[in-house]
């Protein structure tokens, strides 16, 4: 499953991969939220559809994203994990958060504001190091990745 690509511009191409209304968000679960199996997903507060989900983890698959691999403790549950390749895309999501917290916020007073919020605004990327540090430690944690 390969993306189709427009034109030949790298920023046309990014947005061709990750510029629809999922892949970004899916990446945020996995990296922020800590999500890894797909009944985590479904029970998100974005209300993915299971179709859509399971065509774009299938996608993140292809791309070189997001590996699925089988829980340890319980071969029947897949798991999907950043790849490094997916894990690069930590500064992104931070500039993008940044943006909605600056020029949003009036339009969407219920954004999440606090504790986290004040670390990104104060030092982005501490920010980001912690998100990477804190995945890279989950990822160490589980026995037997591929």
């Amino acid at each position: 499953m390969q993306p189709d690509f427009r034109c030949d511009c790298p920023f046309t191409s990014a947005l061709d991969v990750l510029g629809d209304k999922w892949m970004l968000v899916i990446i945020k679960q996995m990296l922020v939220e800590g999500k890894e199996t797909f009944k985590d997903f479904t029970e998100s507060s974005e209300a993915i559809a299971t179709n859509i989900l399971s065509s774009k983890l299938k996608m993140l698959e292809a791309l070189g994203m997001v590996i699925k691999t089988k829980r340890p403790d319980n071969k029947k549950t897949n798991l999907y994990l950043l790849t490094p390749k997916g894990l690069a895309l930590t500064p992104l999501l931070v500039e993008l958060a940044l943006w909605s917290d600056a020029h949003l916020r009036a339009i969407h007073p219920g954004m999440v504001n606090g504790a986290d919020m004040d670390f990104l605004r104060r030092d982005k990327q501490a920010f980001a190091r912690a998100l990477e540090d804190k995945y890279r430690e989950k990822l160490a944690a589980i026995p037997h990745l591929p």
